[in-house]
């Protein structure tokens, strides 16, 4: 993508739980913001009690705080829909919340997971979002990636799913260290071999799949950058 990051303007990071952003593209988010674009990020889910205990959840969202500080992250939004729920709220109102939260942020950009993720957040975090950006006024989104997230991406059945295949590459080797710092404390929810093997294959290289569009009409590409 010609220009990127420094063109990407306004940036929306859709993150079905709050470690998806760094995971996914913390790299990305702090070379966004070194290279002046305004960075939000909208965590769309909060674990809720009995399935999720409640100290673990204001521990969670107090480090989704410190890791926002220190990668550039201009506003969080929290649309706070139940955690490994989402099969559950009606998609009409996910769409809805989604779209509020799009018209609120006019993002020229937007970082979505990807459709074939294995958790069900992720997709359908991934197809509202896609709704929601649609051509619907005058002003909306340009550009959407998706991200791969090392926990979800690439686990699904293959041939059977859609497998991730990135086409755009961001070079974070500048901004590495500051994602691997935020990412300490989230590392328990990541198997040890996804943090040693595959973090090391792709730590310099961040990745994405996404959707581009111009004028009204959208057309398919994909993206990497984390």
């Amino acid at each position: 993508m010609e220009g990127f990051p420094r063109k990407a303007g306004r940036v929306l990071i859709m993150a079905p739980h709050p470690d998806d952003e760094v995971l996914g593209c913390g790299g990305t988010i702090a070379r966004l913001t070194e290279a002046g674009s305004t960075v939000d990020v909208a965590i769309v889910t909060v674990g809720k009690p009995p399935r999720y205990d409640r100290a673990g959840v204001e521990q969670l969202r107090a480090e989704a705080t410190a890791a926002h500080a220190l990668l550039g992250v201009g506003t969080t939004h929290y649309l706070d829909l139940p955690a490994a729920e989402l099969d559950g709220v009606p998609h009409a109102d996910l769409n809805a919340a989604i779209g509020r939260l799009i018209d609120t942020a006019r993002p020229d950009t937007i970082f979505v997971p990807f459709v074939g993720d294995i958790h069900l957040d992720h997709q359908l975090v991934f197809r509202s979002t896609m709704v929601a950006a649609r051509p619907r006024q005058a002003t909306y989104p340009r550009t959407i990636l998706a991200y791969e997230t090392l926990s979800e991406s690439n686990w699904s059945a293959p041939y059977v799913e859609p497998m991730f295949a990135p086409t755009v590459y961001v070079d974070i080797e500048a901004t590495l260290d500051r994602k691997l710092e935020r990412s300490l404390p989230i590392d328990r929810n990541v198997a040890p071999f996804q943090t040693s093997v595959r973090r090391r294959r792709s730590a310099r290289w961040r990745w994405c799949a996404v959707q581009r569009s111009t004028g009204a009409r959208p057309r398919l590409s994909y993206w990497s950058g984390r």
